[in-house]
């Protein structure tokens, strides 16, 4: 059987994060790398997945978010080995952290980071009310390898700049987003897009995506 046409898996002793695909990210396991939970697809050699949703910060943080109950839980995949992981067919963006450089990213776009990155989960902004509502936000800082995922192409754009939550990926660091609620597009509006976040300073970057994350598809 012919199977060149189909893209063939990297070596076992390949070094440092793998795009297999666009879709498709390969990790080489000696030791711990910490990934979301439920994005591994497959692997080989000898690991073990240990959870680390508790309500601590650091290491094992977890928060839920205020509307959707939903959290960013992060998983220990430990051993030897070689690891594929994917979440929802999103793309995957790869990308390396200085010592003691950050990068703040939406919960719902962390796919995988080194070991030696640290991290902190917690929730960012919140409103009154109907548009009552936070975003969770892990805040990754280096030095070390961090993979994050996007539906469709990102777009980095330079503040100062509004953006819709759920197309927000990730901003680096020293940007302070803040919460708001357009009351022009409020009106007669039921899809969300009237609660915004604002970054207001003259330097940095945030990412976007062509996709609202809550949104339908």
């Amino acid at each position: 059987m012919d199977l060149s046409n189909i893209p063939q898996a990297a070596e076992a002793d390949a070094d440092g994060f793998r795009k297999e695909n666009n879709r498709l990210l390969g990790i080489p396991v000696d030791g711990t790398v910490m990934i979301r939970a439920g994005s591994m697809v497959g692997y080989t050699g000898e690991l073990t997945f240990t959870g680390k949703s508790t309500a601590e910060g650091g290491l094992t943080g977890f928060v839920k978010e205020a509307v959707t109950s939903e959290g960013t839980p992060v998983m220990a995949a430990e051993g030897s080995g070689y690891l594929y992981v994917a979440d929802r067919s999103k793309k995957v963006q790869t990308l390396d952290l200085d010592a003691g450089e950050s990068l703040s990213v939406n919960g719902n776009d962390v796919l995988a980071f080194e070991s030696s990155v640290d991290y902190e989960i917690n929730t960012v902004g919140s409103l009154s009310g109907a548009a009552a509502s936070g975003l969770t936000n892990v805040y990754l800082t280096g030095p070390g390898e961090v993979a994050v995922t996007t539906h469709g192409d990102p777009l980095v754009v330079t503040p100062p700049v509004k953006t819709d939550p759920d197309a927000t990926v990730a901003w680096s660091d020293g940007l302070s987003p803040s919460f708001s609620v357009n009351k022009a597009l409020e009106i007669g509006q039921t899809s969300g897009e009237s609660v915004q976040m604002e970054f207001t300073a003259d330097e940095g970057f945030v990412v976007l995506q062509p996709h609202e994350e809550g949104g339908q598809m």
